[in-house]
């Protein structure tokens, strides 16, 4: 029996940048954009609320760029300050890289698995609707209703396998079988 299970975010990550105003290293993103245009280029920037002090910072997203080479769609969202524009650019490697940022997902996704683990013998499909770095264990033992160690006693006697390393993080599809 193949049963499917789904990670769904829940809400926007936290932004792991330092504060320049207090030090704190935690920015909330509420899905407002800046768009400056300077005759014919164009700046965007994705602005971040400090959780410390509520000091506004900018994820650059767009700098010095001609105007007619962004899709007008893209722009429109810009201006409507667009939240799932906001979620799409904060999982984009290039912009994570670009303003040396990374993001934590604690408490902003959940798994969706239709039912407990049952059975003696199960094959589980995990889709991931964004990039949200997990590990298969965590996963496993939340849909099992399983601890951690639990499952990972599972993985060294065999009863878990997978195609991918279950140990380390994923942030992609996969599927493994359970054995009980």
């Amino acid at each position: 029996m193949l049963e499917n299970w789904v990670v769904v975010p829940t809400c926007l990550p936290v932004v792991l940048r330092r504060c320049h105003a207090c030090g704190s290293g935690r920015f909330r993103a509420n899905g407002k954009f800046r768009v400056n245009a300077n005759h014919k280029l164009i700046d965007v920037w994705l602005l971040v609320l400090c959780t410390g002090c509520e000091d506004t910072a900018k994820l650059t997203i767009l700098e010095r760029v001609n105007v007619r080479s962004v899709r007008p769609d893209l722009l429109e969202r810009l201006h409507e300050n667009d939240l799932g524009l906001a979620a799409e650019l904060l999982q984009d490697p290039a912009v994570l890289r670009r303003n040396h940022v990374s993001l934590d997902w604690e408490g902003a996704w959940r798994l969706d698995t239709g039912s407990l683990c049952h059975g003696d013998f199960r094959d589980v499909s995990v889709r991931f609707e964004a990039r949200i770095p997990l590990r298969p264990v965590r996963l496993i033992a939340e849909g099992c209703g399983l601890s951690r160690g639990e499952v990972e006693r599972l993985i060294e006697e065999g009863k878990v396998v997978s195609a991918v390393r279950l140990l380390g993080k994923v942030s992609g599809d996969f599927s493994f079988t359970l054995k009980c």
